[in-house]
């Protein structure tokens, strides 16, 4: 069951967050009070997945399987320094250095962990109609 978070509570914009560590709490601390839970994408609302933790790699490719069901129109955003570049565990093997790695990013929020204000501020941008790929 696909379960996303309806960021406005109007169908407009939902978060499929992938939590993979640590960086989940702070995401997750991001999403707006009373934010609705949905079971599916709404038709015609723009998809935001976010990576939140450190990319394992005997679970890269249901990550990458996870992102590309999501659709080509999906915005990527890597949460956190192990998403956006593997943190302080990029030159080990069993870690993916980065979500880049994988597929498309469209935005990186680096930190360890990041704020959850710099999530909920990307979101709010993308909404505005400011999505530019940074």
């Amino acid at each position: 069951m696909e379960t996303c978070i309806d960021w406005f509570g109007d169908g407009s914009l939902v978060v499929v967050d992938l939590s993979l560590a640590c960086c989940a709490v702070e995401s997750e601390f991001a999403v707006p009070e009373g934010a609705p839970r949905l079971s599916a994408v709404p038709e015609g609302a723009q998809v935001v997945a976010v990576i939140s933790g450190t990319i394992a790699a005997p679970v890269a490719d249901l990550v990458r399987t996870r992102i590309d069901s999501l659709g080509e129109r999906t915005h990527v955003v890597a949460f956190g320094a192990c998403a956006c570049a593997g943190g302080p565990y990029w030159d080990s093997s069993a870690i993916v250095p980065g979500t880049g790695r994988l597929t498309h990013v469209d935005h990186l929020i680096p930190g360890c962990p990041p704020p959850p204000s710099a999530l909920a501020e990307h979101v709010e941008r993308l909404r505005d109609g400011g999505g530019e790929v940074t």
